[in-house]
């Protein structure tokens, strides 16, 4: 149904009616606000903004609603139709809806005060909880890519077109009576209607929130690192106000009191190490050491002291993470600036020196909330270089591609059958926010990203690491990308296992079919697969056998081994076994080895024996039993833990 309106201009109501008005209509207005505003604020504070630019759409009385009614009719006010009702509200209230919304995305500058609408909203405010709206399908995402290349005029004329239904000569009026410099232009970049009905998608409904916490462990070090700032107040307080002291140009980096030369000359910004723009072509290195520097922030010398200070001796404040087996320790040189810009709501430096990357984070405006984080990338070729993290924010990771990577696309691997959606790359090579796979839940959605270039394409996803892990299919020693169907019904069943590995460091994660086994009944034939997650330290990389049942959705973990070799190029053999019901109510012991085994024998609980790598011997249910094989060279073998 459309949205009330009215043929002439909105009369100013009156407080009451503009409350009627506001209050019926809320949805609506909140819905259109958060379509208008920039996407560059993310979505946590979009969803605030919209509400508290609604709620700011109140006049504050009778004579403030005609001066600005007065305003925009070039002084004169209209004269009253009569009508009481909120519908005859509904047209003012969304034209200060809708100029409060374009004024919010006018960038602030020292030469003009600011507008009302350009302010942080005091009320609503949500302590301890990021809320967006509900995640859209493939359309919906899209949709909202193309709304983020459209500036806020073209984003009104969409909204008002497609949420409010209004005519075009009435688009034209209500943008010109909102301010708009040109209206046609932004009628004329609002695109094509077919797609209008996506507009009421759940994707962009700011009334209807998802609630997810913030940090809960940065917000605790923040709540400890107030309680000591506090309590140190008047000495810091004493230390800023000495000459030649403090901690000014060094950001939130503790207190230097000596430095040799070579520490120095690392925290100088002007001895940043900057690979050509297009060293990557031809250089016979195709790892990190081969990005350029980018960034709208490339060249901010105070932005990059703060973050090689930080680097160098980060302060009590700073929140510092680092993957497994990563020195956190300062530069040995002056290091190499990878990207320095503006990410959402943050400010981030990426360096690199040779072993590590490092990225530098902090709040748009002042240092307060730094953040240090450290992953080892040595070894790094153009099939693991190829992105790093840039941000997290409500529950999306935004990426940093690497310079030779032409396109991008999102795939969820546990729908395999799906094409994947195309991601638009900013000219920095940024990728627009994805969802990101929780480290806890239902595994209802798995995003990976397929970053194309350098001939290749390679399937990426997040697994909470500032470097993204590469995903693989193959036996040991032939690795290959993702391509294939059956390589991505593979890894649709297996997925969801892969928060076993998060956070430690992965490099790489290689899946394979090693064996298929008859089930005994005739009840189908099963696939043993093995998974293993390289990390970039070595010593800890962790091997997963898998047992996928016919029919079944997910594969369930036979075994696993942590330092192991097996399952990789040095030891590419694997066994594994697993206590199985058939159909009919039989309990089976079923075990599978590589093409590496000639025979397979149980004992313990239940005892036999089989020629070849597979083998089936009807247990008790809960049996407890050892499992043994031998090699095609005679050797024993045991199973993988």
């Amino acid at each position: 149904m459309t949205a009330p309106d009215t043929a002439t201009r909105p009369l100013p109501p009156d407080v009451e009616q503009a409350e009627a008005a506001i209050v019926e209509h809320y949805p609506r207005l909140v819905r259109l606000a958060y379509l208008v505003l920039p996407p560059s604020l993310g979505r946590n504070r979009r969803v605030l903004t919209a509400h508290s630019l609604t709620q700011r759409a109140l006049p504050r009385g009778r004579r403030a609603a005609e001066a600005d009614a007065a305003q925009v009719r070039g002084g004169v006010p209209a004269q009253r139709d009569g009508a009481d009702g909120p519908e005859s509200g509904y047209a003012y209230v969304r034209l200060r809806v809708l100029r409060s919304a374009l004024e919010a995305g006018i960038p602030l500058s020292f030469r003009a005060l600011p507008l009302r609408g350009q302010l942080p909203p005091l009320l609503p405010q949500v302590w301890g909880l990021r809320l967006f709206p509900r995640s859209g399908g493939a359309e919906e995402l899209a949709l909202d890519q193309w709304l983020a290349t459209l500036n806020g005029p073209g984003r009104a004329a969409c909204v008002l077109r497609a949420l409010e239904g209004l005519a075009e000569p009435d688009v034209l009026r209500v943008l010109t009576e909102a301010g708009v410099a040109d209206p046609a232009a932004a009628v004329a970049e609002s695109g094509d209607p077919a797609h209008d009905a996506l507009f009421a998608s759940p994707e962009f409904d700011p009334c209807v929130l998802q609630a997810r916490p913030t940090d809960l462990l940065r917000r605790r070090r923040f709540t400890r690192a107030g309680l000591a700032a506090a309590a140190a107040l008047a000495v810091c307080g004493a230390l800023l106000a000495l000459p030649g002291g403090g901690w000014g140009s060094d950001g939130p980096a503790a207190p230097s009191y000596a430095l040799n030369a070579a520490a120095e000359q690392a925290l100088d910004p002007g001895q940043l190490v900057r690979a050509p723009a297009t060293l990557w072509r031809t250089s016979s290195r195709t790892d990190y050491s081969a990005w350029p520097a980018r960034g709208d922030r490339a060249d901010d010398k105070e932005l990059l002291r703060r973050a090689l200070a930080v680097w160098a001796r980060p302060g009590k404040s700073v929140v510092v993470s680092a993957t497994p087996g990563t020195p956190s320790g300062p530069p040995m040189g002056p290091p190499q600036l990878l990207f320095a810009g503006a990410v959402d709501q943050a400010v981030v430096v990426l360096l690199y020196d040779g072993l590590r990357v490092v990225r530098y984070a902090e709040p748009r405006a002042g240092t307060a909330g730094a953040a240090l984080d450290f992953a080892r990338t040595d070894g790094a070729s153009a099939d693991t270089a190829t992105g790093l993290v840039l941000s997290r924010v409500d529950g999306n990771v935004r990426y940093l591609a690497a310079p030779w990577v032409t396109g991008a696309a999102l795939r969820d691997l546990l729908k395999p059958g799906e094409a994947p959606v195309a991601l638009k790359l900013t000219p920095e090579g940024m990728t627009p926010p994805v969802g990101s796979p929780a480290p806890g839940g239902s595994c209802t959605v798995w995003n990976a990203i397929a970053l194309t270039g350098d001939g290749a394409t390679r399937l990426v996803t997040d697994l909470g690491e500032l470097t993204p892990a590469r995903l693989t299919s193959g036996a040991p020693g032939a690795a290959r990308d993702v391509s294939e169907a059956a390589e991505l019904g593979e890894w649709s069943r297996i997925a969801c296992l892969l928060p076993s590995v998060r956070s430690h460091g992965v490099r790489s994660v290689n899946a394979w079919t090693y064996a298929k086994q008859p089930l005994p009944e005739n009840d189908g034939t099963a696939t043993w697969l093995c998974t293993r997650a390289e990390t970039w330290q070595g010593a800890s990389d962790r091997v997963q056998a898998q047992f996928l049942a016919p029919g079944a959705a997910l594969a369930a973990q036979a075994a696993k081994a942590e330092g192991s070799a097996a399952c990789g190029p040095r030891e590419p053999r694997v066994l594994a076994g697993v206590l199985w019901k058939s159909r009919a109510g039989s309990w089976y012991v079923l075990a599978a080895g590589s093409a590496q085994f000639a025979s397979l024998s149980v004992s313990g609980g239940v005892s036999g024996s089989a020629t070849g790598n597979r083998l089936a011997v009807k247990a008790p249910e809960g049996a407890q039993v050892d499992l043994s094989g031998k090699l095609t060279d005679g050797t024993k073998a045991g199973v993988l833990r």
